[in-house]
């Protein structure tokens, strides 16, 4: 597997993205433990709001890795699958997301079927969002292929959306 951790820098152009997704992309097929899907939770303490102090520290200084998880995961709620109206997070297509006190974020992500038409935008957009929430410092995207996703994968959300209940 390789792996490429990129700075967060907001300069970086569509082409260079693909690049940096496409060489961290997982080839082989081989089972490994971290490819096996975690719940992501989706609870944190709410953010700061501008009354409160800050004692100095910025925003991100002072998020938690829990609290970073979950404004990464509402970005995530913004991608969707071109031929889906769901969005990626809801159709289970993110395994895992692990964030460092310091920002480091690794994201472990599968697409619907290793043919997938969008197999080249989806974790280019999937890294560029993480990449802007602001704390982030640096992203690994590895795109896995096991376990394989299924329909069961999905929230119940996703599967009301689609009327598959």
């Amino acid at each position: 597997m390789k792996e490429m951790e990129t700075p967060d820098t907001t300069q970086a152009a569509s082409s260079t993205v693909q690049t940096t997704v496409q060489s961290t992309v997982q080839t082989d097929t081989g089972s490994t433990p971290e490819a096996v899907p975690t719940a992501v939770s989706e609870s944190a303490a709410p953010p700061l709001s501008a009354d409160q102090p800050s004692g100095g520290q910025s925003s991100a200084e002072q998020s938690s890795p829990d609290q970073l998880k979950e404004r990464i995961v509402e970005q995530l709620k913004t991608v969707f699958d071109p031929e889906i109206p769901v969005n990626i997070y809801e159709m289970g297509l993110i395994y895992d997301i692990d964030v460092d006190p310091d920002g480091a974020t690794r994201i472990r992500m599968t697409l619907t079927t290793p043919m997938c038409p969008a197999a080249e935008e989806l974790p280019a957009e999937v890294e560029g969002k993480a990449r802007d929430v602001e704390g982030v410092t640096s992203i690994q995207l590895d795109l896995v292929w096991e376990p394989p996703w299924t329909p069961d994968m999905m929230s119940e959300a996703a599967r009301l959306e689609l009327g598959m209940t």
